[in-house]
């Protein structure tokens, strides 16, 4: 899907010192970031009361707390964001070397300017537009079970299946595909030489192989050639929120 069919709804929030009217200069750096970003954006700043009535209002659809505000404070937004009917994806805005915040969905440094921002503004926009995935395993109980996980994550997907490696990638090359989430052990081609081929054909697609099996060699193979992730069945929804969670950049070191 065209992410020039989307508009997005960002709330910045921050303390505000007494006497002061906007947050300078970070509320600046967010909305000129906001201002650049590749989809229409709509960027809004409110102090904690305000931002918690706009999430729980579905007003919003991407929150940046700034790790600045009082504990009590992050929690009341955070509390909302958790409760709404739609949550937005959470982030918090920290120097290096600051403690997180408990409950949000993913941290980034603090913007140094307008780009920085923009550049930070983009990757929260990951989050929001659908990414089309590919579901790639003989079992067809396997591939409702991944599909199921993927519909109920906070992510927005476009979710396609095969059977087979050979037909993975045909359908590779017909579409804008972002991730694979793709079976080792199948007949014809395997989980390892699907992967070859998709790198080839297809770079940049993140590849998540999936196995019964836990083999070192085969995981430490499939990293070598560039998987995102290596996933041992049986696995939980909660694995694979940390693949996507490092997928969409979520978690930026910073310390």
């Amino acid at each position: 899907m065209s992410s020039d069919l989307f508009s997005l709804r960002m709330l910045f929030v921050a303390a505000r010192k007494p006497g002061e009217m906007l947050w300078q200069p970070e509320h600046d750096y967010w909305r000129q970031g906001a201002a650049m970003a590749r989809v229409p954006i709509e960027f809004s700043a409110h102090d904690t009361a305000a931002a918690s009535a706009a999430i729980s209002n579905g007003e919003v659809d991407i929150c940046v707390l700034d790790s600045g505000l009082p504990s009590n404070e992050k929690a009341a937004v955070l509390s909302a964001a958790h409760s709404a009917a739609t949550p937005p994806v959470t982030f918090e805005s920290a120097r290096y070397g600051a403690c997180p915040t408990a409950g949000v969905d993913g941290r980034l440094p603090k913007p140094g300017s307008a780009d920085d921002a923009r550049k930070l503004v983009e990757l929260c926009v990951r989050t929001k537009i659908p990414t089309r995935v590919l579901i790639v395993d003989d079992s067809r109980t396997m591939r409702g079970i991944v599909r199921k996980i993927l519909s109920a994550s906070r992510f927005a997907f476009e979710i396609e299946e095969v059977d087979q490696g050979i037909a993975a990638i045909e359908q590779l090359r017909g579409g804008n595909f972002g991730l694979v989430f793709l079976d080792y052990n199948m007949p014809g081609l395997n989980g390892f030489e699907t992967l070859l081929k998709i790198q080839s054909t297809t770079p940049g697609v993140g590849v998540v192989i999936m196995t019964s099996t836990m083999d070192n060699v085969i995981a430490d193979r499939a990293h070598a050639s560039g998987a995102l992730a290596f996933l041992k069945k049986p696995f939980y929804p909660a694995d694979i929120d940390a693949i996507l969670e490092r997928f969409y950049g979520m978690h930026t070191p910073l310390s």
